[in-house]
């Protein structure tokens, strides 16, 4: 609880401008919408196990580090696109610092909801 309550605060003081309304934090997530549609739920249970998921124009996707897919570069971590494809993680590093995986996603996902 106490990192997504850390991610809350770094997302509310670099993304306050881009946030719909307040963020809800919940006791295994948070919940944001971003005012160009954006509905995402991040899920950090350490830098190792993460599940980054968004909802734009009716399209689901996610980012997320299951063990599931040991052929991708980026194993563990992978995308599943709005097509349902499971491709080679774009954006985060497994492992890295939460703040600098949650920024990259966040700021990919303002400039271009779609990912394309």
């Amino acid at each position: 609880m106490m990192l997504h309550l850390q991610l809350k605060e770094q997302i509310e003081k670099h993304f306050a401008g881009h946030l719909n309304k307040e963020i809800t934090l919940l006791q295994d997530a948070l919940q944001l919408s971003l005012v160009n549609g954006v509905e995402a739920e991040i899920r950090y249970f350490s830098p190792a196990e993460y599940s980054l998921r968004w909802l734009w124009d009716a399209a689901e996707s996610r980012i997320d580090t299951a063990p599931l897919h040991p052929d991708l570069k980026t194993s563990p971590n992978h995308l599943h696109d709005k097509e349902g494809r499971v491709l080679e993680d774009p954006l985060t590093i497994h492992g890295a610092d939460p703040w600098s995986n949650v920024r990259a996603v966040l700021s990919a996902l303002i400039q271009n909801p779609a990912l394309t």
